[in-house]
């Protein structure tokens, strides 16, 4: 049976995720064959596996930081937010419907089944599993039927690391704060202590660790720095979209609308790390400027994130913005908005209430929502491309659709697709002028559409654009996970780790 190590945090974005990733690196690099494993999981930001089933983008990053393929069981429970108080919910990877937040709190018990089935499972095929929970394990309000912090790890046994961000202040009181109102039982779950995101000199933090110690009764086993490395963040936490600096040395600036239920925001990783090339999220009109390129993103709620572009202004830029010849590319519910029409006749988007809006209308095509959702792996070819970026024609890409709805319209498609969990064959997406829409996740991962698309940029306004070293995004990212492992084996104390879980 595995060996068990359980990461929990003081706050959501404490680094929870980021650490299991690299205690699954440092794991796997020392010999041992790691899993991850989260019960329950609240993002917009999902991943489709092999076998056509939809998991959280956290644990998904653990498993290949960990050398292994993505699997569903690693996140047996996903919650994607439709608003502010509701969310859908996917178990074992298939949708069981949408509900409000009162409802499934009344349900999630009823999964205990699920979680503890997919945890065995992978505790049989692995020497070590690294656990994640969610949040803070001492929201009191949620204690109750928990099955994600402290209720997990006592249904599986499962010591804990407790995680403070000192980046936001008060690590001191959240880690003490924390301990003081967990249960005597829980507590002595708590084996270590780990003060995350630090900048500075550590000696200065020396006599507060001391403190902690002393008033915890539990030790510290690491200082971890505010590392930078580019690794696939999670859900609206992330700090992709707070504090980045824009390169203004840049060539090519693009610009990302940032919706309020964005999701699936990992579709840019390549376009950010790209020479020369500056990448904004823009919440704003006054942000929007004049950039070489717009893109609308995936959303969880197609209809509510338009109707917010619509009063902020933001759609009457980028309206301006397409007549002027701007590109402007639009992926899944990004897609959907560039169309004529969107209906919603069962209210999958609308708790239920049939509803329907009018589009932005750059795109000849209407988009009917229905209960069923498309979730599979497409490799996919370029037929038809308009406008600047005629070029694509041909080129090869892959990827993967998460969506609900349908979008039909009296226009060429874009794109043939290969379904790769079923193998039929479809169609995808489409392109009028300078405007570009599909459903394909991922699209912009393959180095060669990218720099297609980069060089047309760069062509139509008149300037030279070297196309560089391509981008390998699989090395890129290996390279990532271990400056990760690095780091988190000079800061962690490992030795320590390695006795707390009995190896």
């Amino acid at each position: 049976m595995a060996k068990k190590i359980m990461i929990q945090g003081t706050m959501s974005n404490a680094g929870k995720s980021l650490l299991c990733a690299g205690l699954c690196r440092i794991f796997w690099q020392d010999g041992y064959k790691t899993a991850p494993f989260k019960s329950q999981n609240m993002a917009l930001n999902s991943f489709i596996t092999e076998d056509g089933l939809e998991m959280g983008r956290a644990q998904v990053v653990q498993a290949e930081a960990a050398g292994i393929r993505p699997d569903v069981r690693m996140n047996p429970i996903l919650l994607k937010p439709t608003n502010d108080t509701g969310s859908q919910v996917i178990v074992n990877g298939e949708v069981r419907g949408n509900m409000s937040a009162r409802d499934y709190f009344a349900y999630k018990k009823a999964l205990v089944p699920d979680i503890l089935k997919a945890f065995h499972e992978l505790e049989e095929e692995y020497e070590i599993l690294v656990m994640e929970g969610a949040g803070s394990p001492a929201e009191i309000n949620l204690k109750k039927d928990d099955i994600v912090n402290m209720g997990l790890a006592q249904m599986t046994d499962a010591p804990v690391l407790l995680v403070g961000d000192i980046d936001r202040g008060g690590v001191f009181a959240q880690l003490l704060g924390t301990l003081m109102l967990l249960e005597e039982e829980e507590r002595a779950r708590v084996k270590g202590l780990i003060i995350n995101k630090f900048r500075g000199d550590k000696t200065i933090l020396d006599p507060g660790i001391v403190m902690l110690e002393e008033r915890g009764g539990i030790p510290v086993v690491g200082v971890t720095p505010y590392l930078s490395v580019e690794i696939e963040d999670e859900d609206s936490l992330t700090e992709r979209f707070r504090g980045r600096k824009e390169k203004t040395d840049a060539l090519i600036d693009i610009a990302v609308i940032h919706v309020p239920r964005i999701s699936n925001f990992t579709d840019f990783l390549t376009l950010e790390n790209m020479e020369g090339v500056s990448l904004r999220y823009v919440k704003k009109q006054s942000e929007l400027k004049n950039p070489d390129m717009i893109i609308l993103p995936g959303t969880k709620n197609t209809m509510a994130d338009l109707m917010w572009l619509r009063q902020n202004g933001l759609e009457a830029e980028v309206l301006k913005a397409a007549s002027r010849g701007t590109v402007v590319w639009g992926i899944c519910g990004g897609y959907q908005m560039l169309g004529e029409s969107i209906n919603d006749p069962e209210g999958i988007e609308n708790n239920g209430e049939p509803a329907g809006m009018r589009g932005m209308g750059l795109l000849p095509v209407r988009t009917v929502f229905t209960g069923q959702k498309t979730r599979t792996r497409v490799t996919g070819r370029f037929e038809k491309a308009d406008g600047i970026l005629k070029g694509l024609k041909d080129i090869t890409f892959e990827g993967y659709e998460i969506h609900m709805g349908e979008t039909m319209g009296d226009v060429l498609p874009m794109s043939s697709l290969c379904d790769c969990v079923h193998g039929k064959t479809s169609r995808d997406g489409a392109c009028a002028g300078n405007i570009y829409g599909t459903y394909v996740h991922g699209i912009f991962d393959r180095e060669e559409v990218v720099s297609t698309v980069l060089l047309a940029l760069a062509k139509k306004k008149g300037i030279a654009f070297e196309r560089g070293e391509a981008l390998d995004l699989k090395a890129f990212k290996e390279r990532q996970y271990n400056l990760l492992a690095d780091a988190l084996r000079e800061h962690l104390d490992m030795k320590k780790i390695y006795e707390i879980m009995g190896l």
